[in-house]
C-alpha cells in the first residue's frame, strides 16, 4: 500500500483542484486505475466488491479523495487574503450559468459550493497565523506541579499541594480555564472569583484550539479589568507548551494571546499548569462551565483545524459479517455524531436475521415483533414460529405482511 500511495495515488492526486472540474465520465476513467492498484496492493480478487475493497485497503474512493483535497486547497486560499485567487474563489461568478448549462466546466469556487453541500458543511471563517509575535514578550510560568507523576499521585496530594501553592500566591487573583469537546459540542470557559465566561466554538475546532481559546478569554477579560496580579490556571500542557515556545508555533490563538499579554503591561500575569479532575474546585467549575457553554462570539476555525477536519469530513461505519462480506455501510457527515444506539440496533438485527427466517421492520428494537420472510410457506409457520403469526391486512388482499414475536 505504501508503494501504491507513493507511486500511483500521488499521480492521481496531482492537480486535483484543476482537473476535478472535468466531466464525470472522464473522471470515472481514473477509477479503474485506482481499483486495480488497490487489488494488486491488497491481493484482493477481481470479484471483490468495490466497497469491500475500500474497507480492506483503508483507502476512500477517488471522488471522496478529490473532494477532500479540493476542500483543503479552498481553506488555504480562504485563509490567505493575499492569494491571487482569494476573492474569485470566495465570490464565484456565473453560478446561474453553470446551474443551467450542466455541460459547461464550472469554476473552482462554484464547485467548492457543491462539495460543501455534499459534506453538509456550513461555511465558516478560516484564520491562519498572519501576525508576528510582539517584540520582547516574556511570559512568566509557575511549574509547581510539573514534577508530579499524575497516574501515581493521589488526588489528596494534589489538593494539598494546590492549597499550599495558593497560600504562597494569595495576592494573585486565580483564573481557571478549561475546555470541552464532544461530537456535537466544543466549549471554552474562564472562571473568575466572581463570575464565569463560557463560549462555544465551531465543531471543527480541536481540543488544543479550545484550550488556547479559554486562556484567550481569560486574558481578554483581564484587559477590561483593573487586575494588578493574576494567575491563569490551565490543565492543558499543550497550551502551556505552546505559550512557552510561541515563536515556533503557528497557531493564530497563540499569537493573539501573546499580543494581549503584551498590552497588559500594567498587570503582572503568570501562567500555571494544574492537573485536571483531581478535585481542585476552580478547575472543576471551569470544566462544568465549558461543557454547558451555549454563547458564541464568532465561529472561526484555525486553518490547521480546518485541514484536519477535511481528513475526517465523513465518518464511515462498516459492519462485516462472519463470512467476511460487507453487511452494512453508514455514512455520517463531519458535523453529525455517530449514533451508537442505532449501530447496536443494526448489529442485533443482522445477528437475528442471520440465524432466523425473519426480517426486522422499521423502528424495530430488541424484543419487538419481526416479519416472517415471504419465502416461508404457510404450512411451515407452525413449526418455525410456535409463538404464533399475525397477518396484517393490506388493500390488495395479499397476506404477505406476517408478523411474529421475536424468536
Amino acid at each position: 500500500m505504501r508503494i501504491y500511495r507513493s507511486l500511483v495515488r500521488s499521480k492521481l492526486d496531482y492537480g486535483v483542484p484543476v482537473y476535478g472540474s472535468v466531466a464525470m465520465s472522464t473522471l470515472k476513467m481514473l477509477d479503474s486505475v485506482h481499483h486495480q492498484g488497490l487489488r494488486i496492493a491488497t491481493g484482493a480478487f477481481r470479484t471483490t466488491p468495490i466497497p469491500s475493497l475500500h474497507v480492506v485497503s483503508g483507502e476512500p474512493s477517488l471522488e471522496l479523495r478529490r473532494h477532500s483535497l479540493s476542500l483543503s486547497y479552498f481553506y488555504k486560499i480562504k485563509s490567505d487574503e493575499s492569494h491571487p485567487q482569494h476573492y474569485k474563489v470566495i465570490n464565484p461568478i456565473f453560478g446561474s450559468l453553470f446551474s443551467v448549462r450542466l455541460s459547461f466546466t464550472p469554476t473552482f469556487g462554484f464547485r467548492i459550493g457543491e462539495i460543501l453541500r455534499y459534506f453538509e458543511i456550513e461555511d465558516f471563517p478560516v484564520v491562519s497565523n498572519v501576525e508576528d509575535p510582539p517584540p520582547e514578550t516574556q511570559l512568566d510560568f509557575i511549574d509547581d506541579f510539573l514534577h508530579f507523576f499524575k497516574p501515581s499521585t493521589s488526588d489528596i496530594v494534589f489538593q494539598q499541594h494546590f492549597y499550599d501553592h495558593r497560600q504562597h500566591y494569595s495576592d494573585y487573583i486565580p483564573i481557571y480555564t478549561d475546555s470541552s469537546k464532544s461530537d456535537n459540542h466544543v466549549g471554552s470557559a474562564a472562571v473568575f472569583p466572581d463570575f464565569t465566561i463560557a463560549e462555544t466554538l465551531h465543531l471543527f475546532c480541536s481540543v488544543y484550539t479550545s484550550e488556547l481559546y479559554a486562556i484567550y478569554l481569560g486574558l481578554l477579560k483581564i484587559s477590561t479589568l483593573n487586575f494588578k496580579k493574576a494567575i491563569i490556571y490551565t490543565d492543558s500542557r499543550s497550551g502551556i507548551n505552546a505559550l512557552r515556545s510561541a515563536k515556533h508555533i503557528t497557531h493564530p490563538l497563540v499569537m493573539q494571546c501573546l499580543h494581549l499579554h503584551h498590552t497588559l503591561k500594567k498587570s503582572k500575569i503568570k501562567y500555571c499548569w494544574i492537573p485536571g479532575h483531581v478535585g481542585i474546585p476552580g478547575n472543576e467549575r471551569a470544566d462544568k462551565a465549558a461543557k454547558s457553554a451555549n454563547a458564541s462570539r464568532e465561529a472561526f476555525v484555525p486553518l490547521i483545524d480546518a485541514l484536519q477536519a477535511v481528513k475526517l469530513s465523513q465518518y464511515r461505519v462498516f459492519i462485516i459479517g462472519p463470512d467476511k462480506k460487507l453487511k452494512l455501510s453508514i455514512l455520517y457527515p463531519a458535523t453529525t455524531g455517530r449514533n451508537f444506539s442505532e449501530i447496536l440496533r443494526v448489529v442485533d438485527s443482522l445477528q437475528l436475521t442471520m440465524n432466523k427466517k425473519v426480517a426486522t421492520p422499521v423502528n424495530w428494537t430488541e424484543g419487538g415483533d419481526c416479519m416472517v420472510l415471504p419465502t416461508i410457506k404457510q404450512e411451515e409457520l407452525a413449526t418455525l414460529f410456535p409463538k404464533g403469526v399475525t397477518v396484517k391486512e393490506v388493500p390488495s388482499g395479499i397476506s404477505y405482511l406476517r408478523f411474529t414475536p421475536q424468536p
